[in-house]
């Protein structure tokens, strides 16, 4: 399938809930496989273990596409920076390809206009090439907008799995040219038991998963799945091969029923 041009690479390895020596398996083998996006955090607690396998992969760092998030306790003037030093440390790398901020700030307590200024300063600074934001809603797009510019904001990474499309945000960052990363794109394994997702996978002679991972890219969205299995690693990056055809596609469309497996209390925004 052909991949539109997009600030974000559509196929990377996501590392939440991985730490130790079972994020650095992980992210060795991906390397291995020829995966070059790897997407981390800094409340993963991972970044050092991250950066120790990307070092000892050996692969140039500009063949790779690392992105870590602003956790909420940074945002504070003076403190998102100096956070992404660290972070850049743990990765052991002097720049980061994508920054996002994690979460918005709880009940607004550093102003979205504070945290994205600093975000943008970073860029300026040249300790990120693009940032970007997790978790925003429609009316917290508005103000990141307000604040840095559409054309600042490369990505906001959003929970989307075909039981929770997400179709107003998707619009909104869409007309206002913000690509879409989609998170627990699989929801948790959910969808792979799906019927439709079976029978779709039948026909094509594929996975699930790879059915699921080329239907939100097909949509333009990219995507971050995370594994601890090799074989799951390298059956996931077939899903780039895959195409889907408008039948399968509208059949996924359906199944959506605003099934939300992620909201943190005390963080999450009043969702869409």
């Amino acid at each position: 399938m052909s991949i539109p041009t997009q600030n974000v690479p559509a196929f990377g390895l996501g590392t939440f809930r991985l730490q130790g020596q079972v994020v650095i398996d992980s992210v060795s083998t991906g390397l291995e496989l020829g995966y070059r996006v790897i997407d981390t955090a800094q409340i993963y607690e991972n970044e050092a273990d991250v950066g120790q396998a990307i070092a000892a992969s050996g692969i140039p760092r500009d063949e790779l596409f690392i992105t870590s998030k602003i956790w909420i306790a940074n945002f504070a003037r003076g403190q998102l920076i100096p956070s992404m030093r660290e972070s850049l440390s743990k990765l052991k790398t002097d720049y980061l390809d994508l920054t996002l901020i994690h979460w918005p700030s709880p009940e607004d307590q550093v102003p979205v206009a504070e945290f994205m200024g600093q975000l943008l300063e970073a860029k300026r600074l040249g300790l990120t090439r693009q940032i970007g934001i997790s978790n925003f809603t429609v009316d917290l797009m508005k103000q990141a907008i307000a604040a840095v510019g559409a054309e600042n904001i490369a990505t906001n990474q959003i929970e989307l799995h075909p039981y929770l499309q997400n179709r107003k945000v998707v619009d909104f960052a869409t007309a206002n040219g913000i690509q879409i990363t989609s998170y627990m794109t699989l929801a948790y394994g959910e969808v792979l038991k799906d019927p439709v997702i079976e029978q779709i996978a039948e026909r094509h002679q594929a996975t699930p998963a790879q059915v699921t991972l080329a239907w939100a890219m097909q949509l333009g969205y990219a995507v971050i799945p995370s594994s601890t299995k090799r074989a799951n690693l390298e059956s996931n990056l077939k899903a780039l091969q895959l195409t889907l055809n408008t039948t399968d596609m509208a059949q996924i469309a359906e199944l959506e029923r605003g099934h939300r497996l992620t909201s943190p209390k005390g963080i999450a925004p009043q969702w869409d």
